[in-house]
């Protein structure tokens, strides 16, 4: 439990002070407000994977293009996918990520107020409309977008079905789209536990983009199925 104890004694505090610093820049509509949406909570991120014991290692990071927008589709598993990504995704990122988490004090607040978007999986009309709430941060902000297409963590560790959304959202956007894959969350913190493992590293892999050029709409299966496929893939390799 010394894992648990270190995360939440430097959590707790460190979760205000960023949050209300990036609130405080909303509530005056300050034109700081992008660049502390785009430095604190990588601050944040990486003070906890470090209060968690925990590094981080990127590979091929430079697939991630600065100068355009594109998706990345990730498998998940535990908390720690979201604090490395926080953590040590370049450029600008927007997350599309469970409603729950607007509702945690605070943090919730500053995770909207950055441009982050909630998608209610449990009502299709108020899900499309997040997706088109991140099409227009595609064509305004130009971010990476993160999804986690499985739509909840995964208890196993093993790949689950895609949902479509995010590969609807590559085509009707014409963006493309980077399989990554996470590995070693899992060995930090379980879904359905508290347990927090130090000394672990997480590794980040990003594979090669999948274009979109020519796909249509009747297309979105079969780009669900090649991206769910290059995920697994990375999953698989060695090292």
């Amino acid at each position: 439990m010394i894992g648990l104890l270190l995360v939440v004694l430097v959590g707790v505090p460190s979760t205000l002070y960023y949050s209300l610093r990036i609130l405080w820049a909303a509530v005056r509509k300050s034109d700081t407000l992008p660049c502390r949406c785009d430095e604190l909570p990588r601050k944040w991120a990486r003070l906890m994977l470090r209060a968690a014991g925990t590094r981080v290692e990127m590979e091929n990071p430079e697939r991630i293009v600065l100068d355009r927008p594109q998706i990345l589709v990730v498998n998940h598993v535990s908390y720690f996918d979201v604090l490395a990504l926080l953590g040590y995704l370049p450029g600008r990122y927007r997350f599309v990520g469970k409603k729950e988490l607007t509702r945690v004090p605070v943090w919730g607040r500053a995770w909207m107020a950055c441009g982050h978007i909630s998608i209610d999986r449990k009502d299709k009309v108020k899900a499309m409309e997040s997706l088109a709430l991140a099409r227009r941060k595609l064509a305004e902000d130009r971010p990476t977008v993160v999804l986690f297409p499985e739509g909840t963590r995964s208890v196993t560790g093993e790949l689950r079905a895609f949902k479509k959304g995010a590969f609807v959202l590559a085509i009707q956007t014409g963006t493309e789209v980077v399989p990554a894959a996470i590995l070693g969350t899992r060995e930090i913190m379980r879904k359905g536990s508290l347990a927090i493992r130090r000394g672990r590293t997480i590794r980040v892999r990003f594979g090669e983009p999948i274009p979109v050029e020519g796909l249509r709409l009747e297309d979105r299966d079969g780009l669900t199925r090649r991206a769910h496929d290059a995920v697994a893939a990375l999953q698989r390799l060695p090292g």
